[in-house]
């Protein structure tokens, strides 16, 4: 079995290893070896009984004999894409996989990319594309001929209609809705429970029904 470490302990990294686990309950999968935390102060300390084996210094070390899979236990698409970058150019011996709950239904016509984490009670239709290290949260619906770019989190009980793109580094706050045809530009955040009816720019926070941009950032 492939060796695997979650990197991050907080509360999205914990739930990563829960999912790791029912994929192992279902089919005996991945050989766990811990999580990975830049926390030095927790080092060698055990989690959900799992040991926090080191940090970045950990998988330099390791990674030079040996194959490590990395699942990234972390919410915030910049910084899940800083770590990513870094992580890419340190080894040709570390992979991303992506991680599906046994829970997911998920048509089989659906492009993954590398990294991406589907957490359980989503249903995913078809002629999806979701590109790298994309985060869907719980219990999510995402609709017909979606595409979703890097670095997205999608974050609990969002409903996603069908010809949606999601551009680089957007978060989509708990239980948003998005209708179809829609573009969300990139770094945009949309705040919980928003219901969006018309595409929004990149760079913004928007929030509300219907969801509107509230402010600008860089």
């Amino acid at each position: 079995m492939p060796d695997i470490v979650v990197y991050g302990t907080g509360g999205f990294g914990r739930e990563v290893m829960f999912l790791i686990e029912d994929i192992n309950k279902v089919e005996n999968t991945w050989n766990v070896l811990g999580f990975l935390d830049d926390n030095a102060e927790i080092h060698r300390k055990i989690i959900n009984g799992y040991p926090v084996l080191g940090g970045f210094d950990w998988i330099i070390s390791h990674s030079k004999s040996r194959q490590i899979h990395v699942a990234l236990g972390i919410g915030n698409p910049k910084t899940k894409e800083m770590l990513a970058k870094k992580l890419e150019n340190l080894s040709s011996n570390i992979f991303f996989p992506s991680l599906i709950h046994p829970s997911v239904i998920i048509s089989e016509h659906v492009e993954l990319g590398k990294g991406n984490i589907i957490c359980a009670g989503n249903i995913l239709t078809c002629n999806i594309k979701l590109k790298d290290f994309v985060t869907i949260n719980l219990s999510c619906t995402i609709g017909h001929d979606v595409v979703i770019e890097d670095f997205v989190t999608i974050l609990p009980g969002c409903n996603i209609s069908g010809n949606v793109h999601i551009k680089k580094r957007v978060e989509i706050g708990t239980n948003t809705a998005i209708i179809q045809g829609l573009e969300i530009g990139e770094n945009t955040i949309i705040g919980a429970g928003a219901t969006v009816v018309k595409s929004l720019p990149s760079n913004c926070t928007a929030v509300g029904t219907p969801a509107k941009p509230i402010k600008f950032h860089s």
